[in-house]
């Protein structure tokens, strides 16, 4: 509906609502302290390196963490952990991927064939996939299941938050204005179902020089500053470019990654947690 917020509780014209969504209930052998989104409303800036990196330095510091990889159009969490197993189910729960450092995954990727293979379908079987992700697998005990979001603030991001009950979101961004107000938009759309932002995470913010270490600003000059201030966000981490990162992600080798610009990020999501 028109004007909607997600607060189908509350909500006059819940009664002949026809899109009014039933929360998904998590299985009774699994508990998650903190469900955190990491979304952008735009593709191409780095959500799923952010969710990936985030997961690994959450998962060094003892945590136990988990990834639902909501892009279902696009997934590719189980590359960047190197994960090409498939997923199986048992006495009607699903069984999620764990990387080799114990992060447990659950993407479409980890149920096709062919990992390759589309995934054609209409908008309403997102919501139950989502469902099912969320409350049929077999999480166990999580810290932290990190959403690596779809892109944009259409059915599929609204499906999340809708569906789930979403504790926090990050924002991710680079030092593009076109990207920056993109994700204003997506802000907006937080700010109507009423999701906390924990802060804002800039990707690709430079590229230091390997001789001199001068920052190299290759996207431009950030104007994070403002944008968070606008926004009145919290600046959790200005993300550099590193190839080697880069490569390691493609190798499927994410747990390899040396990214302590992350580190403030991760202590803030621990305190959290705590």
């Amino acid at each position: 509906m028109a004007g909607c917020n997600g607060d189908c509780e509350h909500c006059a014209s819940a009664e002949g609502c026809e899109s009014k969504n039933v929360k998904a209930v998590l299985n009774d052998q699994s508990h998650i302290k903190k469900i955190i989104c990491v979304l952008s409303g735009k593709g191409g800036v780095g959500k799923t390196f952010v969710t990936s990196s985030l997961a690994v330095y959450l998962n060094r510091a003892g945590l136990s963490v988990g990834i639902l990889d909501a892009d279902f159009t696009g997934p590719s969490i189980p590359k960047s952990f190197g994960i090409k197993d498939k997923a199986y189910g048992e006495n009607n729960l699903i069984y999620p991927l764990e990387s080799k450092g114990g992060i447990k995954v659950m993407s479409v990727n980890c149920l096709l064939e062919d990992e390759t293979d589309p995934v054609v379908w209409r908008g309403p079987l997102f919501g139950g996939l989502l469902k099912q992700f969320y409350g049929d697998v077999l999480w166990g005990d999580l810290d932290v299941l990190l959403i690596d979001m779809p892109p944009g603030t259409s059915d599929m991001a609204l499906n999340v938050f809708q569906l789930l009950p979403v504790d926090e979101m990050i924002m991710v961004t680079s030092p593009q204005d076109l990207v920056n107000l993109i994700v204003t938009k997506a802000l907006k759309m937080s700010k109507m179902l009423n999701i906390h932002t924990l802060g804002v995470i800039e990707n690709m913010s430079y590229l230091e020089c390997p001789k001199c270490q001068e920052h190299i600003s290759v996207f431009g000059e950030s104007h994070l500053e403002e944008f968070a201030k606008a926004n009145d966000l919290d600046v959790l981490a200005r993300l550099p470019i590193k190839p080697e990162n880069t490569k390691l992600v493609d190798m499927g080798k994410v747990e390899s990654i040396l990214l302590p610009e992350i580190q403030e990020c991760v202590d803030k999501i621990i305190k959290e947690v705590k």
